[in-house]
């Protein structure tokens, strides 16, 4: 998205909640780049919670060969 310089002085809050993860304001002062909005990721309001990816992960072949690797440092 492309806002101009005096656009983006009366919007900021507007502009910065309505980043996306991934997405990017240009800034443009004339037709000149001036500066960028980008978002900083996934932003979460939830709480974290032990578990809570719990059955979601699927192994597919039980694979212990490369632990042999390690056996050096494994008391």
């Amino acid at each position: 998205m492309r806002v101009s310089l005096n656009e983006a002085q009366a919007r900021l809050p507007e502009l910065v909640k309505g980043l996306a993860s991934g997405d990017e304001v240009l800034i443009t002062d004339g037709d000149e780049p001036v500066a960028r909005l980008v978002s900083q990721g996934c932003r979460t309001d939830r709480t974290r919670q032990p578990g809570s990816a719990k059955g979601k992960l699927r192994i597919l072949v039980d694979d212990d060969a490369h632990l042999d690797d390690f056996r050096d440092y494994v008391p």
